[in-house]
């Protein structure tokens, strides 16, 4: 869950990070209102969920209250990168800068550790040093059950090339930024610039967060950041209807499957073909009437979904009870409004597909493979498309 820069700044400031002072505002008198507080010149930055604002025309000073509310102004409404600017944040920006540098922690599945980042080419698009001067960017992996060491500290400080003055200064932010990367069980905590200030001070002047979903269970306090808005309209109504994982794509061929392999081998079924999945959907253990009824609608909020493939493997969960779940699901949604076509396999499969056949409603195909029900949804995809 990615948040806003003043949602993340939040966070580290309650691990300790040094942020500036500041507000956000839903409007430019508001802003005006966060500007007259502060009583000293602010930035006016817009809170979107992607990179590059600066560039966008997305942050502007401002000397005086009055300027401060005409920069708001124009920045409130804008499209940057197809995200809808709805509000700023207005923070002190009197602090003299004397260097800008680049930190950062993540996971990195593939080497089964965090990531330290480190880098003296602050306030640059970090994707842009790592591959034109990778030299100056310090990579230095941690292994979650030893945690961050004074040794991993110096070895992003030297490798990142941090002056030796500002070691002292930086090295503990570095400590404090780690401490909120484990602490908000995040999956990224970067900071692009963290200023080093004239009087020796660092500071995070932006914050870019990314939480992990699944850990939101042990942070009550994170709920009130879910913003189901930023989500596409599909993604909102499965978050919704808590369906599971759900990821719209570009296709016409509706997935759902339990379990995450299975469903990302029905999407690679689905192509090899020749067809083109509209979504993954993996709706988990349980495939009962409510489930099943809340996982097809989703799917057909899409007027491009032409055909449907569920794909079920029964494990803990009956494929008899599964086929009864999908025809109590259909019957709730009114009949097939699309075909629906339907593998199932492991426990009692066989009696989930007679009870398919027996029950005999339009519009629902039982299959008993995967590449059956793979070429079967495909092809009836096609001719729904051609008619």
């Amino acid at each position: 869950m990615d948040l806003l820069e003043h949602q993340g700044k939040k966070i580290f400031a309650s691990f300790g990070v040094p942020v500036p002072e500041g507000k956000p505002a839903r409007g430019a008198a508001a802003a005006r209102k966060v500007a007259e507080k502060l009583g000293t010149r602010v930035v006016v930055k817009a809170q979107v969920r992607v990179g590059g604002r600066g560039k966008a025309g997305g942050v502007k000073l401002a000397p005086d209250p009055a300027e401060a509310e005409a920069r708001a102004g124009e920045i409130l409404g804008m499209d940057i990168k197809g995200h809808k600017v709805r509000e700023v944040l207005v923070e002190r920006a009197d602090k003299a800068i004397a260097a800008e540098y680049y930190v950062s922690f993540m996971l990195d599945r593939g080497a089964k550790a965090y990531l330290g980042m480190c880098s003296v080419k602050g306030g640059m698009d970090i994707e842009e040093v790592a591959a034109s001067e990778p030299e100056y960017l310090a990579r230095v992996h941690i292994d979650p059950l030893v945690g961050l060491r004074g040794s991993h500290v110096r070895r992003m400080l030297f490798g990142g090339r941090i002056p030796s003055a500002h070691h002292r200064a930086v090295g503990a932010l570095i400590e404090q930024l780690y401490a909120c990367f484990v602490g908000s069980d995040a999956s990224l905590v970067e900071v692009n610039p963290l200023i080093v200030t004239e009087d020796g001070e660092a500071m995070a002047l932006d914050a870019k967060v990314s939480l992990d979903e699944n850990a939101l269970f042990r942070h009550p306090e994170f709920e009130k950041l879910v913003d189901l808005r930023a989500l596409p309209k599909q993604e909102r109504l499965a978050k919704e209807k808590g369906v599971g994982n759900f990821v719209g794509l570009d296709g016409n061929v509706g997935i759902i499957g339990n379990g995450a392999g299975l469903t990302m081998s029905t999407l690679d079924v689905v192509a090899n073909f020749g067809g083109k999945p509209a979504n993954f959907l993996d709706i988990g253990g349980g495939a009962n009437a409510e489930v099943m009824a809340n996982g097809i609608s989703v799917i057909l909020s899409s007027r491009k979904v032409r055909a449907l493939l569920v794909n079920i493997f029964g494990g803990i969960t009956r494929c008899d009870e599964v086929a009864r779940g999908i025809l109590a699901a259909v019957e709730q949604l009114g009949g097939a409004k699309v075909p629906i076509v339907v593998r199932l396999d492991g426990t009692n499969a066989s009696e989930g597909r007679d009870i398919l056949r027996a029950a005999g409603v339009a519009g629902v195909h039982p299959a008993e493979t995967m590449n059956e029900a793979a070429q079967k949804a495909v092809e009836l995809a096609k001719r729904r498309k051609a008619s």
